[in-house]
């Protein structure tokens, strides 16, 4: 007993909060790339999730292509209009406020949820689990789907391999010093634009992967990016705008910290990121691991 809660129940609900805190962390740190090397607060993320998960539907339901070529094609694809929309709209707005970028997406975020909605309603969509993947697995104090363990393992592997791609090579080296000081990198034969291009494209694909693999728990929903992106937002800020590591490891501390709270007192589940989101800034306004400007 710790606290007079079971032990087997504490360690059930810290897993439980792992697999929240997964999505939490693909999500945020598309946000954090798109912010920290782009500059721009991309509030169309919730909304590119949502785009993901219904490409992963589409793909199985109007083409019979099953989980496995959709976990790829499905970020591919809105990947790709990741691309038109940083075409059209977003690489106007580089050296403009950040308000501008956040009121644009906002934009383009209702717009998108408003078509889908229009479409497909409001009542959520089933997506099946894949099949090599499908019954219980045992972890000593509980028994959990194996998607579930699928879940925790393949977002930690993708967001330690983001990070060390932005982080620990020469393609990184490239996007920061992009952002730092373009001209320059112009000069090495760099084409900067489509390096941002390309950025832009990555961090939204990154937000439409965690869509399908939420598809399978989560119905699939116009609503669900909505849902989820102010809690993503919070787990941006607590770690620090455009901190990559930062993202990472708040989205799956915050998601552990949840499933505590829900063990204690559900009702505070919901607000409980963002009393630590308050708390973090009083504290350290750059948050965890930001820096100051």
């Amino acid at each position: 007993m710790i606290f007079g809660v079971p032990l087997q129940a504490l360690l059930g609900q810290l897993v439980l909060g792992l697999i929240n805190g997964s999505f939490y962390a693909m999500l945020s740190l598309g946000l954090a790339i798109i912010f920290g090397l782009l500059n721009i607060i991309n509030f169309a993320h919730g909304a590119l999730y949502m785009m993901g998960a219904f490409a992963a539907w589409m793909l199985l339901n109007y083409a019979g292509i099953g989980y496995w070529p959709a976990l790829i094609l499905a970020p591919v694809i809105v990947g790709l209009f990741g691309i038109l929309i940083e075409r059209a709209f977003i690489a106007r707005l580089y050296q403009l406020d950040h308000l501008y970028g956040l009121l644009l997406t906002f934009g383009l975020a209702l717009i998108i949820q408003g078509l889908f909605r229009n479409y497909y309603g409001v009542s959520g969509l089933p997506y099946a689990i894949p099949q090599a993947l499908a019954g219980p697995v045992s972890l000593g104090f509980m028994i959990l789907p194996k998607y579930r363990v699928f879940v925790i393992v393949f977002s930690l592997a993708i967001c330690l391999a983001t990070w060390l791609v932005i982080e620990k090579t020469r393609l990184g080296a490239y996007l920061r010093a992009a952002t730092e000081n373009p001209k320059l990198v112009e000069a090495f034969g760099i084409n900067v634009p489509r390096l941002m291009m390309l950025t832009y494209a990555f961090g939204v694909g990154l937000a439409a992967l965690a869509g399908v693999l939420s598809a399978p728990i989560n119905n699939v929903n116009p609503n669900m990016g909505a849902d989820i992106i102010i809690v993503v937002f919070a787990v941006v800020v607590i770690g620090g705008m455009g901190s990559i590591l930062g993202s990472v490891v708040t989205g799956f501390g915050l998601g552990v910290i949840e499933g505590i709270t829900k063990t204690y007192y559900q009702p505070a589940s919901s607000t409980v990121v963002f009393v630590v989101m308050a708390i973090v800034l009083l504290v350290r306004p750059a948050g965890l691991f930001g820096r100051a400007s």
